[in-house]
């Protein structure tokens, strides 16, 4: 039976990513773990309290996504650009040790550690995927505006890891593929500043995000693990 773990399942995209892929898989298992509790209207969805900083419980996690059969689809929606005490830097002057710390907690470590515990339970007689929400932003060659140094620096340092991953990953099973994806800019709280600035048609509602993103998952192969793709499918380079 399929098997379907969704980590950061209380935001807007994980939300939709869960009750999206029931859709899809009728048949399946499906964990949804957030901070806090979260219902969803199809009772197939096991949704369980996480504490995204406690290994501990990260690991009992697995072991519970685990517990009927090995996965075949982890997908990490958790991630942060900003809440009430920080907002992403225009200038050098904004930047601070304790927001870059804060970002690479939820950005980078969180999905690695989340990856340590979850990837040795991915299906190794079936291929298998291991998806991280990445951004855009993050990337090195394609960054020509400057500004939001912890995030992107975090979302950079989280596609470096995603690489990682996938090599050592690709030595125990050879089916599985680890990848970043990008959903765009969603119509969500984590867009809301910054959303004057989209251009026509390219602001996603959750559902339309999470339809887009299961459509690229669809198309991987192992010989793109540790890539970063897009909502369209278009890889995004380094």
């Amino acid at each position: 039976m399929y098997n379907i773990a969704v980590i950061g399942a209380s935001g807007a995209i994980g939300g939709a990513l869960i009750e999206h892929l029931a859709y899809l898989h009728p048949g399946a298992m499906l964990t949804a773990f957030s901070r806090s509790q979260t219902t969803f209207a199809d009772p197939r969805i096991n949704s369980r309290i996480l504490d995204y900083e406690n290994e501990t419980e990260i690991a009992s996690a697995a072991v519970l996504a685990a517990e009927r059969g090995p996965l075949d689809l982890v997908i990490v929606a958790s991630g942060l650009l900003h809440d009430d005490e920080t907002m992403p830097e225009k200038s050098l002057r904004d930047l601070s040790g304790e927001k870059f710390l804060k970002l690479f907690s939820v950005n980078t470590v969180t999905p690695a550690i989340v990856a340590k515990h979850f990837i040795p339970r991915l299906n190794t007689d079936t291929p298998a995927i291991f998806a991280a929400l990445s951004a855009r932003v993050g990337s090195i060659s394609d960054n020509h505006l400057g500004g939001w140094y912890a995030y992107r620096a975090s979302k950079a340092a989280l596609n470096m890891v995603i690489k990682n991953l996938a090599i050592e990953a690709a030595r125990r099973n050879k089916g599985a593929t680890i990848v970043g994806l990008h959903p765009g800019t969603v119509d969500s709280a984590l867009s809301k500043p910054f959303q004057s600035n989209v251009p026509d048609g390219k602001l996603f509602t959750p559902n339309d995000a999470a339809e887009k993103l299961c459509h690229v998952l669809t198309r991987l192969s192992p010989s793109q693990s540790g890539l970063c793709f897009a909502w369209d499918g278009q890889e995004i380079k380094p």
